[in-house]
């Protein structure tokens, strides 16, 4: 008869939680899930979704990993001591991005829809103003059907305190002087972009030619369309239910490491010529500059787990171009600019993104998010 095995779980101050937790499994075989439900088991105010494990070196146990590679057991009954952090109440992060996404969808078409009572008058809308409503709808749609039906997460939950902040994401740094940093989805991509636009008479500071229109709708279209297609590759690259990576090829990927970014940024570049408006290029540049950062984690996490099997010729973000900044010091700016606390907690979004084992969705609503 195989015996099971068998772990001692303590606090990361050193308090011991429980010696000799029996998991179930033989040390060959557990897995940091069966660790996981074997704590729901002993503790059913620990959901399985509430824990953070890791071992004493503080590596964290991921998910679909097997407890021995992480040196814990090796067969028989084997004690050894687990750190454990109740992270809080969750929620689901198919509900954070549904919530996220849903701030622009509401607020451009109620503000789009109420001219009247919101400007107090109202004129027949512009090409250009029913394009760009259209478009950053139909976009934000996109990201509403991905999260449901496309994208994949390597952590099933975020703790619940986090949502505010993620769905507001208003935050100032400090960067050298002083930097305002970004409003996302509800602040920037929805209010500040949707009011000046839908105003009767608008016109757009950066406008082009009402004819050229036309051509900056079809490039939004191959764009948003592109996009879907490299969320799918990294979504189709793991098996439900499984955690590994893999190399993405094809469609983009033969040329940078994160293609659905390259195709996220033309796709506002698309909305910024239709709309021509100030606070489109602010979100596009904002949202541009944080992808950057996120793809060259990716591109350098892809580097370290793959070695040379990763294609030595692909970039970062812009095909032939743009590799990681060589000199530290506008490395570190650009970060500080743009890295944002999702990117280094909790979840990694794959088809976004996201991005995360330790990323997450993007801020123009790539998730952080696309993630392998």
């Amino acid at each position: 008869m195989v015996s099971t095995m068998s772990v001692s779980l303590q606090t990361k101050s050193g308090k011991v939680i429980r010696a000799g937790l029996d998991i179930g499994v033989s040390a060959k075989d557990a897995t940091v899930e069966d660790l996981a439900r074997a704590i729901f088991k002993a503790y059913p105010a620990w959901n399985v979704a509430r824990q953070r494990l890791s071992n004493l070196e503080g590596k964290v146990l991921e998910k679909g990993s097997k407890l021995e590679s992480y040196s814990i057991g090796d067969g028989g009954i084997v004690v050894f001591k687990v750190h454990i952090m109740d992270l809080g109440p969750q929620i689901g992060w198919t509900t954070v991005f549904l919530l996220e996404y849903l701030g622009p969808i509401l607020i451009h078409a109620f503000i789009y829809f109420n001219q009247s009572l919101i400007y107090g008058k109202s004129e027949p809308m512009s090409l250009a103003q029913t394009y760009t409503f259209y478009c950053v709808v139909a976009h934000f749609v996109k990201r509403e059907l991905e999260t449901l039906f496309v994208h994949k997460f390597s952590n099933d939950t975020m703790p619940l305190k986090n949502l505010p902040k993620n769905c507001t994401h208003v935050r100032v740094k400090l960067v050298l002087v002083f930097c305002v940093d970004i409003f996302q989805y509800w602040i920037l991509g929805g209010l500040m972009l949707a009011y000046p636009i839908y105003r009767p008479g608008y016109i757009g500071l950066l406008r082009i030619p009402e004819s050229w229109i036309y051509s900056a709708l079809g490039l939004f279209i191959y764009a948003e369309c592109s996009n879907f297609v490299t969320h799918k590759i990294l979504s189709d690259l793991r098996p439900a239910g499984s955690r590994a990576r893999k190399i993405p090829f094809g469609y983009g990927f033969n040329f940078v490491s994160c293609p659905n970014y390259t195709y996220e940024i033309l796709g506002w570049i698309a909305v910024t010529l239709i709309s021509g408006s100030v606070f489109s290029l602010l979100f596009t540049i904002v949202g541009a500059g944080q992808m950057y950062v996120w793809a060259v984690k990716k591109h350098q996490r892809y580097l370290k787990e793959f070695g040379d099997k990763y294609p030595k010729n692909r970039k970062i973000i812009v095909p032939f171009l743009l590799s990681p900044f060589k000199n530290a010091r506008y490395g570190l700016i650009f970060e500080l600019l743009f890295d944002d606390v999702k990117t280094t907690q909790f979840a990694m979004k794959i088809g976004d993104d996201h991005e995360r084992d330790e990323e997450l969705p993007d801020l123009i609503g790539d998730s952080p998010g696309s993630e392998v």
